[in-house]
This record gives structure tokens, C-alpha cells and sequence, in this order.
């Protein structure tokens, strides 16, 4: 018979491996399937991110976030979860896919950036296509008349909004850091920083080694 002996961390109470972590542990959100929560390829820790643009909430973690990439050098995995009772957001997210699908990624990051900073003026859809039209033109882009004719930007939004009710999200911004072996959810923006050195703790601790804290034992 197997055991697994762990001397667990301080910033957070022991736990078993696969079990949740939330940081602070208030208000974490009970998931369902957490198959999705892994690291890109090649990345030891990653942030993964559900955000709706019209959240004013998203809108005050995503400097956060960003800081926390630059600061740390580890990568943002990005999904669009749509609040059922917002009235531009969809939009706002089929109008980032489509920069994201033909421009490039960063020039989709940059205007969701943009979007944030301006909610206060952003009110319904005639204000979100006043404001994308002038975003494309500053940015010497030319915004199309149709800009996803095919309904193809509009499926990868819906494909996000159905992983996100497949992880059991209730509201957004949703922030989990990740490693390969754990996750943690940040319930509140200003603990990010802490769960990303949580992680990268871990993920850099050897599995199987006496001075790691981990021992196995037949």
C-alpha cells in the first residue's frame, strides 16, 4: 500500500492533491469538471481567466492580471463567459475574436483593454460600435460592414461560455491559477500575486525527493 507523506505549505492549510484551493477561501466557487485546468504546453504555472467585458468587476482585475503576467513571465490562458443580462458584451467578444482570428492576438488583447477602460461610456450597442469603429480606425484598421458574416467569432464565444458552464462558473471575473498537478482559484484579485508564488513553489518543488517534503513509501 501506497502513502503519500506531504509537508504541506504555510500559505495555505493541507490539503489533499487534487482538492480545491482558494485564495482567500472565501467565496470559492464549488467546480465540476476541472479537466480544463492545466498550463499551456511548455508552462509550469499559468493564469486562467473567464471575463465578460461589460463587468465592471473584470474591468478592475484585468490590470491586475496583466501585472501579475509581466511581473511573474507566465502566460494568460483568455475565455469569454458571458453574463446572460448584459447588452453589449456578446458583441464586444465576437468584435475581439474577429482582431484576434484576422489581425493578431495582441491586437485583440489591446482592445478588450481598451474596452475596459471606457465602460463608463459604453451604455448599449450603438455606443460599443461607435467606440469599435474609432478603435479600428486609430489602430489603422479598416472595421468591416459585416464583421463575422459566417457566425465563425460568434461560435468560438459560445465555445468558451460552454467550457466555462462545464467548469460550473457563477460569475466573473473567474481567476484560477494552475499548475500541472494543482489549481487555485483567486476569489479576491489582490491575492494574485501570492497564489502565483504558492505555485510556482510547487511546481518547482521535486515530486519525489526527501528534501522536497515528499516521500513515498510502499
Amino acid at each position: 500500500m501506497k502513502r503519500l507523506l506531504v509537508i504541506a505549505f504555510a500559505i495555505v492549510p493541507a490539503i489533499s492533491v487534487n482538492a480545491q484551493i482558494a485564495m482567500p477561501p472565501t467565496d470559492a466557487t464549488s467546480f465540476r469538471d476541472t479537466s480544463m485546468l492545466k498550463p499551456p504546453a511548455g508552462a509550469k504555472v499559468a493564469i486562467i481567466e473567464f471575463e465578460d467585458l461589460e463587468c465592471e468587476y473584470c474591468a478592475m482585475a484585468s490590470p491586475i492580471v496583466r501585472a501579475a503576467m509581466s511581473h511573474y513571465n507566465i502566460p494568460r490562458v483568455h475565455h469569454d463567459f458571458i453574463i446572460q443580462s448584459h447588452t453589449w458584451s456578446r458583441t464586444a467578444a465576437i468584435y475581439a475574436r474577429y482582431l484576434e482570428d484576422k489581425v493578431s492576438p495582441q491586437a485583440a488583447e489591446d482592445f478588450r483593454r481598451d474596452v475596459f477602460a471606457n465602460q463608463p461610456l459604453i451604455s448599449n450597442q450603438d455606443d460599443l460600435q461607435r467606440f469599435t469603429r474609432k478603435w479600428f480606425q486609430s489602430h489603422g484598421q479598416q472595421m468591416p460592414f459585416v464583421i463575422d458574416p459566417s457566425g465563425r467569432c460568434a461560435a468560438e464565444v459560445a465555445a468558451d461560455c460552454t467550457l466555462g458552464f462545464r467548469l460550473g462558473l457563477v460569475h466573473t471575473p473567474t481567476i484560477i491559477v494552475v499548475t500541472a498537478h494543482r489549481w487555485i482559484e483567486v476569489t479576491k484579485p489582490n491575492q494574485l500575486y501570492a497564489a502565483i508564488e504558492h505555485a510556482e513553489l510547487e511546481a518547482s518543488a521535486p515530486t519525489v525527493h526527501a528534501r522536497s517534503g515528499v516521500r513515498k513509501q510502499q
